[in-house]
């Protein structure tokens, strides 16, 4: 790709990236996951990876301009919705479950606390991304009707931006976090991270089955 070339795409995919970027760190569901797996130093890569690699799928379908369409569909969405109520409510329950065990607990290793298996990894992490509706919202909408204003190639290099921010967050975030696992040798620290887990995921589970029933 010539100089010229590179800067007629520059502001599609700094525009991406920015985009996606404001959206992908907001404190959510998923995130709070990735957290956790990056505290418990658990499968770190396959966490990051295949959270990266779920938003890419739903990039990719926002750019290609399917993604007003399957958003516009009411049945699509009453289904998205429903299943993200519902697995919102059990990773909930899960999370205040295990805040409520960690009582009297005297100190908490990585290696001591419940965590997944590589398989219910990779099941969470695809669940947080496609079960949770906000990520479509960030997508299918945000993302669909913004890359719409440029040309197919420039679109492209649009949504490539947007990867390259979730890529770089996911990563970020999840070997960050395994950094900070000397800060939660205390199980209230844990405790507290359940408890704020548990909160946001009902508490979006709640909003979600209120909108719905709207």
């Amino acid at each position: 790709m010539t100089p010229v070339h590179f800067a007629q795409v520059a502001p599609a995919l700094l525009h991406g990236f920015l985009l996606y970027a404001g959206m992908v760190i907001v404190i959510g569901p998923q995130n709070l996951f990735v957290l956790r797996q990056g505290l418990d130093r658990r499968y770190l890569f396959v966490t990051a990876l295949l959270c990266t690699v779920a938003d890419l799928f739903l990039i990719a379908v926002s750019v290609s301009g399917l993604g007003a369409a399957v958003a516009a569909n009411p049945v699509v969405a009453t289904v998205a919705t429903l299943a993200g109520v519902v697995f919102l409510s059990c990773c909930g329950m899960r999370a205040l479950r295990a805040a409520w065990g960690r009582r009297g607990m005297v100190a908490s290793e990585p290696g001591q606390t419940a965590a997944l298996t590589l398989k219910g990894t990779a099941l969470a992490a695809l669940g947080f991304t496609f079960l949770n509706p906000a990520a479509y919202v960030d997508t299918l909408l945000a993302v669909g009707t913004a890359s719409g204003q440029y040309p197919l190639d420039e679109r492209l290099i649009f949504g490539a931006g947007a990867v390259l921010a979730a890529g770089i967050w996911f990563f970020a975030l999840t070997y960050g976090a395994s950094r900070l696992t000397h800060l939660f040798h205390h199980p209230r620290a844990w405790q507290s991270l359940d408890v704020v887990s548990g909160c946001v995921m009902l508490g979006m589970a709640g909003v979600l089955c209120a909108s719905q029933l709207a």
